[in-house]
């Protein structure tokens, strides 16, 4: 009988569970998180969006900027984080497509 590796026996899964482990904080206070799905031969490290960061129409700006220059600092080997999950912006009931329409003024009343 052969085993089949898992997620859980990849050697990176340690030191890439420790770096999401620093910004989780910040995710949980907005309501998410993600869980590791896999890490892919080319090393893209495959990640769940949990929570509010599922639906988030700052999803891809916290997982770029956020999550994957926190992984690829401490874990080198990751070349890439990819969200399996991830709504794109278009799609998100809080996004909004093309251009915003510009403020109404108030008017000032007199006095």
């Amino acid at each position: 009988m052969t085993h089949t590796p898992t997620i859980a026996d990849h050697p990176l899964l340690p030191r890439i569970e420790q770096a999401l482990d620093g910004i989780r904080p910040y995710l949980a206070a907005d309501g998410g998180n993600v869980r590791v799905l896999d890490i892919t031969d080319d090393m893209v490290l495959q990640l769940e969006l949990l929570g509010a960061c599922g639906t988030c129409p700052m999803s891809p700006m916290t997982l770029k900027a956020g999550v994957e220059e926190s992984v690829k600092k401490a874990v080198p080997e990751i070349r890439s984080v990819q969200a399996i999950n991830s709504t794109p912006m278009a799609e998100q009931p809080a996004g909004q497509t093309g251009h915003p329409l510009p403020p109404t003024p108030v008017p000032t009343p007199e006095f």
